[in-house]
C-alpha cells in the first residue's frame, strides 16, 4: 500500500476521532493494534488470504480487538475487506502524527551511547521547542554504542548528528580533500 492510502486511511480515522472527541484514547489503542500487527505474523496473513471470508475476518477481529474502541475495530474490518491489513503500523503512524500535529508536538528521536538523564531530557526538549515551534517535544532515547560518544537527533525529517562519529568523519574528509 502506498503512503497516500495509509495517510487517507489515518486522515479518515482522526477526523472521525477528533469529531467523536476520542482521539486521545484511540493513541493508545492503536499503539497496542500496532503492536499486535508487527509482532503476529499469522494475523497478518489470515486477514490478507483472499480464501478467508470477511466473515471470518470480522469475527477474529472482533474476538481478538473487540474490547477496544468501535472506531478502531471498524476500521480493522474495513482494512481487512480491502486486502490493507498487513499496512496497520503505516496508519496507526500516519495517525499518531496527525494527533501531534493537531496538538502542537514533536517527537524528538535522541541515539546515544548511554541513557539520557531526565534533566539532559529537559534540556533538550526546551532547547527544540523553541527551535520547531511547538508546544511540546517528547524526547524518545535510543541508545546507539556505535556513535562513541555524543549524540543524534532525529526530530521529523531532519537530523541533527553530534556524534563522535560523525565529527571523526568529517575530519577526515577534511584532510582527504585537503592533500588531493
Amino acid at each position: 500500500m502506498s503512503e497516500v492510502v495509509a495517510k487517507r486511511y489515518a486522515d479518515a480515522l482522526f477526523q472521525l476521532a477528533s469529531e467523536k472527541e476520542v482521539a486521545d484514547k484511540l493513541i493508545s489503542e492503536l499503539e497496542i493494534v500496532k503492536e499486535v500487527f508487527q509482532n503476529e505474523a499469522q494475523l497478518n496473513a489470515f486477514l490478507t488470504d483472499p480464501r478467508i471470508t470477511n466473515e471470518q475476518k470480522h469475527t477474529l477481529i472482533d474476538s481478538s480487538f473487540g474490547k477496544l474502541d468501535k472506531y478502531i475495530v471498524n476500521t480493522l474490518k474495513l482494512l481487512a475487506e480491502r486486502g490493507r491489513a498487513s499496512n496497520v503500523a503505516t496508519i496507526v503512524d500516519e495517525y499518531v502524527r496527525l494527533y501531534n500535529e493537531s496538538r502542537g508536538t514533536e517527537i524528538a528521536t535522541v541515539y546515544s551511547t548511554r541513557a539520557l538523564t531526565d534533566d539532559e531530557k529537559v534540556q533538550l526538549a526546551t532547547s527544540f521547542k523553541t527551535r520547531f515551534n511547538k508546544k511540546e517535544i517528547i524526547i524518545k532515547n535510543e541508545i546507539d554504542p556505535s556513535l562513541l560518544g555524543g549524540m543524534k537527533i532525529r526530530v521529523g525529517n531532519t537530523i541533527y548528528d553530534g556524534s563522535v562519529q560523525n565529527k571523526l568523519n568529517r575530519m577526515k574528509q577534511n584532510i582527504v580533500s585537503e592533500t588531493i
